[in-house]
């Protein structure tokens, strides 16, 4: 019984053979014998950088709405542009609905998803459970997929290219906090490995309950 009740079991996303992994140690991975798909990493420092890169991440999306993005000069002519701008500028040319798109996947979803990451993995740090965080986990699982800021960034670098030959283009201080709010969202998506993320959450819901 003992050893039923200190298993973790997991099943593979892809072919769903059962593993028992459990025996894991710090910097181990396990990945599935049968298709190679991979299952779970463990990090025991994983809770401590999801909340290190969700401050930091939180902070450069603030940078990256509050200054000049882009600023375009041609012909004499200087067009400066900023994040919230470029929504606007949709909804005042009659297109609300994609300015709505624009806004939620890439400044909205985004900044909500490290938001509650942060105060997840801050209560995990402080070994807290509460009952709201089981369906908070389930939105931030189920949002992380609609965040396009890896899109976004690599779209404007596409269209920075484009624009070079008929413009001098100059990249303001949003450019590179929006830049590096993408690289700390994708690395605090990165560091929330689901397995571990639940199996610690049941561990601080059984000792909650003990008290």
């Amino acid at each position: 019984m003992d050893a039923e009740a200190d298993s973790l079991l997991v099943a593979c996303p892809s072919c769903d053979l059962l593993y028992d992994v459990s025996g894991l140690h710090n910097g181990e991975k396990a990945s599935c014998a049968r298709c190679g798909e991979f299952l779970t990493r463990v990090r025991a420092d994983g809770f401590v950088k999801l909340q290190s890169y969700a401050i930091a991440g939180l902070v450069c999306l603030v940078i990256g709405c509050s200054f000049p993005f882009l600023s375009f000069e041609s012909s004499g002519l200087e067009s400066v542009m900023t994040l919230p701008q470029t929504t606007q500028q949709l909804y005042d040319q009659g297109r609300p609905d994609l300015a709505l798109l624009v806004a939620g996947f890439i400044i909205c979803i985004p900044g909500v998803v490290l938001a509650l990451l942060l105060l997840l993995s801050t209560c995990i740090v402080r070994g807290k459970f509460y009952e709201w965080m089981v369906p908070v986990t389930r939105l931030v699982f189920h949002m992380q997929g609609w965040a396009m800021v890896e899109v976004f960034f690599i779209g404007v670098l596409v269209s920075l290219v484009k624009i070079g030959h008929m413009a001098t283009v100059v990249m303001g201080i949003s450019f590179w906090g929006y830049g590096a709010f993408a690289l700390l969202f994708i690395s605090s998506v990165g560091c929330l490995d689901r397995v571990q993320y639940w199996s610690e959450l049941d561990r601080l819901a059984g000792v909650s309950r003990a008290r």
